[in-house]
């Protein structure tokens, strides 16, 4: 099995090739690699991050680098691999999900920092996977959880069963769409309204799109949301959409 792992901190996943996944590194059951994706931005000051079109606290990654990183992973496997974005969008991780992935020849993880992720990065991506109800301060460390947990299903390596993770979100609703400059990145657009300066508009385009995915991925968690009357009407919309 191959994983590979775009990150901004490649030595934090050192202690990866320690102890028991070490002994499977070196045997060959394990192929293990780490790109430093800052190292495929294309602006002078070897920036991976923007604020967010809209307005809103923190920055996001941008697309640039993540989608040239992931072109250079395909260029040297051969393939991109199952792609699995570190996200609190995510599904939860467990047991049945590592035993999924250590059935992949190929697994890259995408493991970000600051706010969140240009939307459009998410284009690249086959999977997306949480933890579960706590904050870290980059995906490296879920990456690394995720890697430990599947790599004890190989063959060569340990079987052993993992403990499952159980993840909620604050407000019961995941997060809205993102984007951070450019507006438009290889014929992909930003939504006009968080261009628009109407922050009322904005606000009522976030929660809509919050809702949705909520309904889409985790529907369970607005059973446990005191949903208002914009919040049903809005609801109401989108599945008659």
């Amino acid at each position: 099995m191959r994983i590979d792992v775009l990150s901004l901190f490649p030595d934090m996943f050192t202690p990866l090739k320690q102890s028991i996944l070490g002994k499977a590194i070196d045997k060959g059951a394990l192929d293990f690699h780490v790109t430093d994706f800052r190292d495929y931005t294309d602006n002078k000051h070897n920036n991976v991050d923007d604020y967010p079109f809209g307005g809103g606290a923190g920055m996001l990654l941008m697309a640039q680098p993540i989608f040239d990183a992931m072109s250079a992973v395909e260029k040297q496997a051969g393939d991109k691999g199952h792609v699995v974005l570190l996200d609190p969008a995510g599904r939860k991780f467990d047991h049945h999900v590592a035993e999924e992935l250590a059935q992949k020849e190929h697994v890259t993880f995408i493991a970000g920092h600051y706010e969140g992720y240009d939307e459009r990065i998410r284009e690249l991506v086959d999977d997306e996977i949480s933890l579960g109800d706590y904050v870290l301060t980059g995906g490296e460390l879920g990456a690394m959880v995720i890697i430990d947990a599947t790599a004890r299903f190989l063959p060569d390596v340990l079987g052993n069963n993992v403990s499952a993770e159980e993840d909620s979100f604050q407000d019961n609703l995941l997060e809205f769409p993102q984007y951070t400059r450019p507006a438009e990145f290889r014929g992909r657009r930003v939504p006009e309204v968080l261009m628009s300066g109407n922050h009322a508009k904005i606000a009522e385009w976030r929660l809509k799109e919050s809702l949705r995915r909520t309904w889409q991925r985790r529907p369970d968690l607005l059973a446990n949301r005191q949903l208002t009357k914009q919040e049903r009407d809005l609801l109401d919309d989108i599945k008659q959409e």
